[in-house]
């Protein structure tokens, strides 16, 4: 402190003598005049750039120090400067705190919070900063705590707010914490898992239990008599692709059936899609003109066709005056008006109030489709055959488990509600139905039936030995009664049944009456959707227990919740894995997701999301909902959406780190062109002037070895001069295959636009097909399966008249690799050689030939167009004077979708563009954990399939070449037809 001090006063005496320097510099120039002065100032040398700055003003100064100062004045002048200087050393910044005013090493992390850290001259500036930060978080207060803003009455309306949109599930935040959520169908879905369980998932479906939410799906409710409802619905399917809404077995009620649905007779095209159904159980007392009830199942994407076709067969108007239930939104109360009927003071408890007061605690609000408007109708009536439709989406939780064990896992969840004895039936209880049940016997005798069939299902070791599409209804109690302390695996215990009864119900299944449940009746549903306990209620009675941790026994207040179990059958197409990925669904009243979710985690079942149950389609081998559905507008829109994405993520890679698909040879990487597939077949074979039938054996491999092994060896030998293999493909085939080209170029758009391809679901004809398929002998194997040794042998008269009616026809089919390989999304399907099948003969371990590599003709044509508008907007940059970056660049219209890498359209001949012919494409494929090898599911083209099976050996009969779309090389698999 006293160094400052000194240099202070030194520099003060500095100062001052400079000041008075400058006086006598002042007054000696005013002596001298002007003239004298001006005369010397030339006469003096050049100064440099510095001595002009520093000391331009002082250059005739003399720089002695003063003789005198008088100390008065000097300490009064100095006394302000010091007294400034200290105020300014004591005063902090405004920007800092008092302890950041520290040096370095003396600073303490306590010292935020703890006044007495700090050295005790800066304590009394820190005591006056803390009661300023007290004060302003005093004034802060206004504002809800936390723990206000997360109440429940607010937390709904942010909800509420959040889906507009996109509506939740049940279960939506337990999913949002553990899984990549997506926004599809109007719904908020999870995707796949966070953690890395991709084989755990498999292991759950193949040995224990996986668990879905599918409470997406739409339930459509059908109400009527039933020889009305029979002849409307029987314009929607046909017999030939299997059981119907008129199968004995489901009319019954006690199973569930499945079919796709059709245009209004119009089978087998125009289809709507896939569908389930159950039929609510007759009365023993049934009358033909008594009321029947019908619930059918759709996806989401397929409800808005399918309920556009159901109104129109059943000549159903809408009805706006209903006591139907509805799923509209329901605004939850404001917080304002909340408060003002009672207000809290912040910063107190909340005590628990009473449900009958004027502060209730608000319910949950239930939200439900995403599929509609909440303004939109949900019912439509029938003047002339009565026929009531209405919509129940989101009125039903239905959830799926996976497994073997999923009987188990049901079997330890859910316990059979208790009957009332005639003393607790007169007690007042919010469960009237229940307890009016419980007075008839019939319905006590009825439920002790169900109960025992229930409880011998613990004895069944697999979900699959129970008969396909099996229905049993059930009234359980509160699931959440039953929680274990911890996670437990639920085991089967056989020793506990008899193995005769078990064996009569593997064999003849449930009975019709047990199928019967309360969740048909509406008025039940919503006295068990309003009365549910809520879970703050039961954890409360639980801290009372007197023994902490045994069960809480409600006694007549236990809500009592209508179930129906379903049982999935699994795989039933094909002979390998018969029963694979069976289990069971529960459907239950909305309002109970949650309740039945957690019980069914804390037994051990894994949870899945929209990519479980796409790989449990593919194990399966059937049809994933909705993009394996190319000839319904569901599958048509998913297709396009694909197609958006995935070109989109190739457009994020710049052209050195992304494949070149013209190069491969591919057209379609992104979507499968099954029109211009369909139709490059039929018009190959009507300008050939032969059926794929009638095709002699001969013929095939001429056509084979023309369209892949002579043409492509001349097409590469022009490709040089004239561009892509593609290309010189076209010039080269002249003669029969030019003509096919030509034809096909002038009524290609009138062809796509009436979309006449469909898919082959006639059962009687797969199974045709899966014979025809399969090789006459095999290595380990018999030489045909008794399945298939009635079917007749391939002939022209066997398979003329479906492909004469369906010359654009789609086959679902089932590839698996010979050997190593894995097939990708759209791989594509192709015909071998004789000489590839040859080679294989000889070389067991021949993996396949290579596609040759095509040239890329769009290269040139893209650095063309780039050179084209970098001088088109040079010129007019020269001629208008504007910058580039203002004016839009022009885009010639006949290249202004080229891509580089990809194809443009039109494509050309789909079928041959490559070295070997196109058969069709794999919507699936991927690595099967079930098989241990590459396994692909996909569509050919009917047309093309006969046309290869004609000429193929018996021992190679559905040997096909697999490529995938970044690939060159193919690889051998074997096709099968499965039914």
């Amino acid at each position: 402190m006293w160094s400052c001090l000194f240099l202070i006063l030194e520099l003060a005496m500095v100062e001052d003598h400079i000041k008075m320097e400058r006086e006598l510099s002042s007054l000696h120039n005013q002596k001298l005049g002007h003239s004298f002065h001006g005369a010397y100032s030339k006469q003096q040398p050049s100064m440099s750039r510095g001595e002009r700055r520093g000391g331009g003003r002082g250059q005739g100064i003399s720089r002695e120090i003063p003789k005198y100062i008088t100390a008065t004045t000097f300490a009064q002048a100095r006394a302000t400067e010091i007294n400034a200087m200290l105020k300014a050393v004591s005063q902090k910044s405004a920007s800092s705190l008092v302890f950041q005013s520290l040096p370095r090493h003396m600073r303490r992390r306590a010292m935020g919070h703890n006044v007495k850290r700090l050295p005790r001259r800066l304590r009394e500036i820190a005591l006056r900063e803390v009661e300023k930060v007290a004060h302003l978080k005093k004034e802060q207060s206004k504002n809800k705590c936390r723990k206000a803003r997360r109440r429940h009455i607010n937390l709904q309306l942010e909800f509420n707010r959040r889906q507009k949109k996109n509506i939740w599930l049940e279960t939506h935040i337990w999913h949002a914490k553990r899984f990549h959520m997506v926004k599809k169908w109007g719904y908020c879905l999870g995707d796949r898992p966070t953690a890395k369980c991709y084989r755990a998932c498999y292991r759950a479906m193949a040995k224990y239990c996986l668990l879905q939410d599918l409470s997406y799906f739409c339930c459509l409710e059908l109400m009527g008599e039933e020889e009305k409802l029979l002849n409307a619905l029987s314009r929607l399917s046909s017999i030939d692709t299997g059981p119907t809404f008129a199968a004995v077995q489901c009319l019954s009620g006690k199973r569930q059936g499945s079919l796709v649905l059709y245009k209004a007779d119009r089978y087998p095209r125009d289809s709507l899609g896939p569908i389930t159904f159950i039929w609510k159980p007759k009365d023993r007392l049934f009358n033909s003109s008594e009321t029947r009830q019908l619930w059918i199942w759709v996806h989401p994407a397929l409800k808005k066709d399918i309920l556009i076709e159901l109104k129109q067969v059943c000549q159903c108007a809408e009805i706006t005056n209903t006591n139907a239930c509805t799923t509209e939104l329901i605004p939850a109360p404001h917080p304002k008006e909340k408060l003002a009927v009672g207000a809290k003071i912040v910063g107190k408890k909340r005590k628990r109030e009473s449900r009958e007061g004027e502060k209730a605690v608000p319910v949950k609000k239930i939200i439900g489709d995403g599929t509609r408007d909440s303004l939109h109708p949900y019912c439509w009536v029938s003047q002339d055959t009565g026929i009531k439709i209405s919509d129940l989406t989101m009125e039903l939780i239905r959830f799926r488990l996976i497994g073997p064990l999923s009987h188990c896992v049901l079997g330890e969840v859910l316990k059979a509600a208790p009957i009332h004895s005639e003393l607790e039936a007169l007690e007042v209880s919010p469960h009237q139905w229940w307890t009016e049940q419980c007075r008839s016997p019939d319905a006590v005798a009825l439920h002790c039936q169900q109960e025992t069939i229930f409880q011998l299902l613990q004895g069944v070791t697999s979900s699959a030995e129970i008969p396909t599409g099996t229905v049993l209804g059930l009234t359980v109690g509160d699931p959440r009664l039953n929680l274990p302390r911890k996670k437990t695996k639920a085991m089967p215990d056989l020793s506990k049944y008899s193995d005769e009864e078990v064996k009569r119900l593997t064999l003849e299944g449930v009975p019709a009456e047990c199928a019967w449940s309360s969740i048909w009746t509406q008025t039940v549903r919503n006295s068990v959707t309003d009365n549910k306990i809520s879970e703050q209620e039961i954890n409360r009675m639980r801290s009372e227990l007197l023994v902490p941790g045994s069960r809480l026994d409600l006694g007549t207040h236990e809500s009592k919740i209508p179930v129906l179990l379903i049982q999935q059958p699994g795989k039933v197409t094909g002979e390998e894995r018969p029963g694979w990925g069976s289990g069971w669904d529960i459907c239950f009243p909305k309002g109970w997701g949650m309740a039945f979710w957690i019980p069914f985690i804390y037994r051990g079942a894994r949870v899945g999301g929209l990519q479980q149950g796409l790989q449990h389609s593919q194990y399966m081998g059937v049809p994933h909902i909705t993009s394996d559905f190319p000839d319904c507008p569901a599958g048509v829109q998913m297709a396009k959406d694909l197609e958006k994405d995935l070109l989109k993520i190739y457009k994020r890679r710049p052209p050195a780190k992304r494949a070149n698909y013209v190069k491969h040879g591919t057209l379609a990487p992104f979507l499968c062109p099954w029109e211009q597939l369909t139709q490059d077949w039929e018009e190959r074979f009507k300008a050939l002037g032969i059926s794929p039938a009638t095709a002699p054996s001969g013929t095939y491999e001429d056509q084979v070895q023309l369209s892949s092994s002579s043409n492509f060896a001349g097409a590469t030998a022009v490709s040089t001069e004239v561009g892509s293999p593609g290309k010189s493909m076209v010039e080269v085939k002249k003669g029969v295959i030019g003509n096919v080209e030509k034809h096909q170029d002038v009524h290609r758009e009138e062809e796509i636009k009436s979309n006449d391809f469909c898919v082959i679901r006639s059962r009687k004809f797969l199974k045709r097909l899966s014979a025809w398929c399969s090789p006459s002998a095999r290595r380990g194997q018999r030489a045909c399966h008794s399945s298939q040794t009635l079917e007749p042998e391939m002939s022209t008269g066997a398979s003329s008249p479906l492909v004469s009616h369906l010359p654009q026809a789609l086959v679902w089919i089932r590839l698996a690799l010979l050997r190593k390989g894995n097939p990708e999304l759209h791989a594509m399907i192709c015909i071998p050689t004789e000489e590839d099948l040859l080679r294989l003969k000889k070389d067991q371990l021949y993996c396949g030939p290579q596609e040759p590599k095509h040239r890329d003709i769009f290269k040139c044509k893209l650095v063309k167009l780039k050179k084209n508008k970098k001088t088109k907007n040079k010129t007019k940059d020269e001629e208008a004077g504007v910058p580039g970056a203002l004016q839009a660049p022009a885009v010639g219209t006949d290249h202004e979708d080229l891509i580089l890498g990809l194809w443009s359209a039109p494509l050309p001949n789909v079928s041959l563009h490559c070295s070997r012919v196109l058969l069709g494409f794999a919507t699936h494929g991927d690595f099967s954990l079930a098989t241990g090898g590459g396994e692909a599911l996909g569509f050919v083209s009917l047309t093309g399939l006969l046309y290869m099976l004609a000429s193929q050996p018996a021992d190679k009969k559905g040997l096909v070449l697999v490529r995938n779309p970044a690939s060159l090389q193919y690889r051998f698999g074997r096709l099968t037809v499965d039914v």
